[in-house]
């Protein structure tokens, strides 16, 4: 899957957490769930789930604790992606 159908994919699971529109108008690679867009870390936890239930996919913990941005977010998708 191309990086940018990833990132619109992002835009969508992540838009009912941010608060902040113009930072999610703004997202790009270096976007910070926590710092830029205001995320908590329990609507983190959602957002997580949303993905693998987006794309079918699993992200364990290890995975999770790294998911800060949309630059490990877009890499964790990716590598669960390339198993299947």
């Amino acid at each position: 899957m191309k990086e940018e159908n990833l990132i619109n994919k992002l835009k969508i699971i992540i838009k009912p957490y941010v608060k902040d529109e113009e930072a999610l108008k703004n997202l790009n690679e270096k976007t910070d769930f926590i710092n830029d867009l205001m995320i908590n870390s329990a609507n983190l936890v959602d957002i997580v789930l949303d993905i693998e239930e987006t794309f079918d996919i699993v992200i364990d913990n290890e995975a999770m604790e790294k998911m800060l941005n949309v630059e490990a977010a877009l890499q964790i998708i990716e590598t669960e992606l390339a198993k299947r």
